[in-house]
């Protein structure tokens, strides 16, 4: 070994085999002599400070892949590790071995699942923009490597400059598509034109990065000899060869000898698992990294249940806790100490911008001569920028070949972190979707007319909601003169897991098997609403997604609503029925999005609470059979809600019960607001009965009552013939009827009425449909025939609350 390298690379280490687990304390053992505790602390250690990043970070909103880095670099030389007595006691030499060990392990596994989630169908059919924006995005920055690579070079390396070009210039044009996809995600643009060419070019992008990582490592290690790196592509391209026609065939086979919906055998995971193992083996063996090998054993999986069962069983433990370690030590390599001198830093600045603006500017070029405007341009340009695990792998095998010494590893782990933390927010500001001011009139049940179009966003969390949902939408009555258009919007959760991103990027319509659970579950309510569409007449149906955290979902909601002009929309409340007939909360979460959506929706919202319409009413288009009841208190919600009903009734099948709360004489109040109020529910209700007034299916009741106890008393009599109550929610309204009410509620957001209709002790277990109107238009809500056109909604005053409000 060269005598001028650091003596960290030339120290030996006295490494003792038995002293692997502990005597314990009590027999005056040190446990951190040992190295199975020394590693469970270590690994603790990186877990902990790791989480602590990404709870400091969050409101940056910046990816994980930086906290798990800076968690290294804390802990590491730069900062901890500055102190010997940390250094020797928590990250002592002879503990290495064991930590990069398990980190390459767990890289492994990761890049394992890479492989299986990677579909090559997808990077195919990426098309031609996205392949050559991606390589305009890595032509450039590439080449402004090669050429500080002069710079950087030491002459007195073994290693050829060549080499050296090709480890620099794909540390700096690779982008990370995970990390992408998260920031994407994060920044609501994953929907988007942008997000998706962005997507496309990333993932073709990761793919020529893998090549030429390949390519990097083999010239790495064959040092001078030029023969040596030809046998090593030669091997690779057998190796490859050989898992392709020999390992995909016996993976299939497994796949056919199990009968669909069956769990894999132990066996065959077993197998498969180990196979990642061979795989790694041998192309580290061949001479290229051993992930190259279990990349490719992942990618010759076939997309399916096996790739899905396989990434149920792997993906937490590995990217949760395997993988930080492989960050974390690419943060304990580097010591920001070694990068020595103002020239330095300056070269490292020189470098980021170049890189950056180089990645900008090719990108730009290519978008220009696809007619796409140059802000785009720059916005995918930076969006590419970001760095993640295949940067990282590049730079840790640069060090371990002994391409890159201390300084130039150090210099490009901080340039990945700039390129990658820069962006979110510089994309926040360059980048802001024009929100066009949505000026629509049918923001309302109430306000559309009946002889219109009826456009619905159908919010959906899980696959149980949807038969419910469906048999309502079948009972809403599509006719010929009165179409109703489905938004289907599946709401996801932005998880950390890359796999949950890939569900955007699926090419559903080929008929290939889901990627992932989240994928499959879309699928699933996807088909059902298909399914409908094709058995129902005057329907028609638009499936979409929704990927974004739950504090910020209902903002995808309502500008999607916004945007497709949607005049109702339903979202499953967060309980359901449990097999007693109780209710208990299937995520809390849900119940924070539906709070955001009512204070925020730009139209009527129905919260649906699902006790089953698809019991024993199963409803076909032909065989529909339905017993609803509106109780009607009065005020704007209990008119929308009354107004769906209306529509409803006209269906054949169903059955209708309105029931109209009168307060008594004692208990009226002269308040201008109540009387205009009272005033309107009068005219609705009596054009609702003169209309109806032959109807033999629609029964109308009026109940006078006096107080909050009789209210209650009066609708714990109602009997439970009935299979869906539909009530406004009340916002805003101070009846003396629900006086009281309110003080137990469970969940405020149903209102008084909906909160005790939903309750767990309510006698009767029937679904019911909480209904808040939109009351954005002062004044305008109750005016049945409203103009047709959009343009004259300036005259009216802009909404009090809405996506039309800056944020």
């Amino acid at each position: 070994m060269a005598e001028e390298n650091s003596t960290a690379a030339t120290s030996i280490i006295c490494y003792a085999p038995s002293m692997i687990t502990t005597n314990g304390v009590w027999q005056g053992d040190n446990p951190l002599d040992f190295s199975l505790p020394l590693f469970v602390l270590q690994l603790t250690l990186i877990v902990l400070v790791t989480r602590i990043f990404v709870f400091v970070l969050k409101p940056f909103r910046q990816p994980r892949v930086i906290s798990e880095i800076l968690g290294g670099i804390v802990l590491g030389p730069s900062v901890l590790g500055r102190y010997e007595k940390f250094a020797n006691t928590v990250f002592p030499q002879r503990s290495v071995m064991v930590l990069e060990t398990m980190a390459n392990v767990g890289l492994l596994y990761f890049l394992f699942l890479v492989g299986v989630e990677m579909d090559i169908m997808v990077v195919r059919k990426t098309g031609r923009r996205a392949l050559t924006i991606a390589l305009g995005g890595m032509v450039l920055p590439f080449l402004i490597g090669a050429a500080f690579s002069f710079s950087m070079h030491r002459s007195d390396d073994h290693l050829g400059q060549g080499t050296y070009i090709l480890f620099l210039g794909v540390a700096l044009s690779v982008t990370a598509f995970p990390v992408l996809a998260r920031i994407l995600a994060e920044l609501k643009l994953i929907n988007t034109e942008i997000g998706r060419i962005s997507m496309s070019a990333a993932l073709v992008n990761d793919m020529f990065a893998w090549i030429l990582l390949a390519l990097a490592i083999a010239l790495a290690e064959s040092e001078k000899t030029s023969f040596a790196s030809l046998w090593v592509m030669i091997s690779s391209a057998a190796f490859i060869a050989v898992c392709v026609f020999v390992v995909r065939p016996g993976i299939s086979w497994i796949i056919r000898k199990t009968p669909e919906g069956e769990n894999f055998s132990e066996l065959y995971i077993c197998l498969i698992l180990t196979g990642v193992m061979i795989s790694g083996f041998i192309t580290d063996s061949i001479g290229t990294h051993s992930v190259f090998g279990a990349f490719v054993f992942g990618l010759v999986i076939p997309n399916g249940p096996l790739g899905l069962t396989l990434i149920e069983k792997l993906e937490d433990f590995v990217s949760g806790l395997l993988l930080p370690l492989f960050f974390a030590i690419s943060g304990l390599k580097t010591n920001i100490a070694s990068i020595e001198g103002p020239a330095t830093w300056l070269t490292l600045m020189l470098v980021i911008f170049l890189a950056c603006a180089g990645k900008v500017i090719g990108t730009v070029i290519v978008a220009f001569f696809h007619g796409m405007p140059v802000r785009e341009g720059i916005t995918i340009g930076l969006l590419l920028n970001t760095k993640g695990l295949v940067e990282m792998i590049v730079l840790n095998v640069g060090k371990d070949q002994k391409v890159l010494d201390d300084e130039t590893f150090a210099t490009m782990v901080l340039i990945a972190l700039v390129m990658t933390g820069v962006i979110t927010p510089i994309v926040t500001v360059l980048y802001k979707p024009v929100r066009r001011s949505v000026s629509y009139k049918r923001r309302t049940i109430q306000q559309t007319k009946p002889d219109s179009e009826l456009r619905v966003l159908v919010c959906v969390h899980t696959p149980r909601n949807v038969p419910t949902i469906i048999n309502l939408l079948e009972a809403s009555h599509a006719t010929k003169r009165s179409p109703i258009c489905i938004y289907v919007l599946h709401l996801v959760e932005l998880t950390g897991r890359a796999s949950a991103m890939l569900i955007v990027h699926s090419t559903r319509k080929s008929g290939r098997p889901a990627l992932n659970r989240t994928q499959a579950q879309s699928d699933h309510i996807i088909n059902a609403f298909e399914n409908y569409e094709q058995h129902a007449a005057f329907v028609a149906v638009q499936p979409l997604t929704a990927i974004s955290p739950y504090s910020t979902m209902h903002e995808d909601v309502c500008s999607l609503a916004e945007d497709k002009r949607v005049s109702f929309i339903i979202i499953p409340f967060h309980k359901q029925q449990t097999v007693d007939g109780g209710m208990e909360a299937t995520n809390p979460a849900y119940r924070l999005v539906n709070q955001n959506l009512l204070e925020n929706s730009p139209c009527s919202v129905g919260i649906l609470v699902d006790r089953g319409l698809n019991g024993a009413t199963r409803l076909t288009s032909n065989t529909i059979s339905l017993q609803v009841a509106v109780l009607f208190f009065g005020g704007p919600d209990d008119r929308e809600a009354l107004a769906y009903a209306w529509r409803m009734a006209e269906h054949p099948g169903i059955t209708l019960s309105v029931l109209r709360f009168i307060p008594d004489e004692d208990v009226t109040t002269d308040a201008v607001s109540v009387k205009k109020q009272r005033q309107l529910d009068d005219e609705y209700i009596n054009a609702f009965r003169a209309a109806n007034a032959e109807h033999e299916s629609i029964l109308y009741v009026d109940k006078v009552v006096s107080n909050g106890e009789e209210t209650v008393a009066a609708v714990r009599s109602m009997d439970s013939s009935h299979d869906l109550f539909i009530v406004g929610r009340g916002e805003g309204m101070l009846s003396p009827l629900t006086a009281g009410l309110t003080d137990w509620s469970e969940c405020p957001e149903l209102g008084a009425i909906g909160d005790l209709l939903a309750s767990s002790d309510f006698a009767a277990t029937v679904s019911v449909l909480v209904i808040q109107q939109y009351v954005g238009l002062s004044g305008q809500e109750d005016d049945m025939d409203l103009p047709d056109s959009p343009m004259h909604s300036h005259e009216h005053p802009r909404p009090a609350y809405g996506l039309e409000n800056p944020r």
